[in-house]
């Protein structure tokens, strides 16, 4: 009886055990499971109508996506900003007579509110931009029948009137991180993709 009850008293344990294991198992299975917090992004390219040159081909190119804290700003920000980000940005403006206009950039920063979200990038290559220049742009993924929407920086907007080169000819100003117009334009082919995400909050200074 003794050699019984020991043998039940010892499945018992072995049973627990393997019950406990089964459940951290299924514990941790569970927590993988748990899908990682989306990043905000824009993704995608299109032909947009611009009123002041509604016969050009005028096309972008947008592949961002958010990366917070990843870029430090000594000193205000050394953990960098929840609005960091990466990937790349392209454009091209093609008038009719065949001159043609075309810049690649480096994505620095983006924002999202719903289906809107504001980007900037560093121009790397250009033949109508200086390398290092910040562009900023504005996208409005459609919904409900309309349209997709796109503003940039460098068209009706960004002028500061009483600053002027020689010739008296307005200087654009840099735009600032994330700083872009509303989207102002009209997306005629193409499209893009905002996923929104809430911005985080800045981790403690140490």
């Amino acid at each position: 009886m003794r050699t019984t009850t020991a043998a039940v008293s010892l499945l018992t344990v072995l049973a627990g055990l393997t019950t406990g294991s089964a459940a951290a198992t299924e514990g941790s299975a569970s927590s993988e499971k748990k899908p990682a917090k989306a990043a905000a992004s824009v993704h995608g390219k299109a032909r947009i109508s611009y009123i002041e040159s509604a016969d050009h081909d005028i096309r972008f190119t947008i592949d961002a996506e958010q990366v917070p804290f990843s870029r430090p700003v000594l000193p205000v920000a050394p953990n960098g900003l929840a609005t960091d980000a990466r990937g790349t940005l392209k454009f091209s403006h093609t008038a009719p007579g065949g001159a043609a206009g075309w810049a690649e950039a480096r994505i620095d920063c983006l924002v999202t509110s719903g289906r809107t979200a504001t980007l900037t990038a560093i121009v790397t290559k250009s033949n109508v931009e200086k390398p290092g220049a910040r562009l900023g742009i504005s996208v409005q993924q459609g919904g409900k029948g309309e349209p997709d929407r796109l503003g940039f920086s460098w068209g009706v907007v960004n002028i500061v009137p009483d600053h002027v080169d020689d010739n008296g000819i307005p200087i654009r100003p840099q735009a600032g991180t994330c700083m872009a117009p509303a989207p102002f334009t009209t997306v005629v082919k193409g499209g893009f993709k905002v996923v929104h995400a809430e911005i985080r909050k800045t981790p403690t200074r140490l």
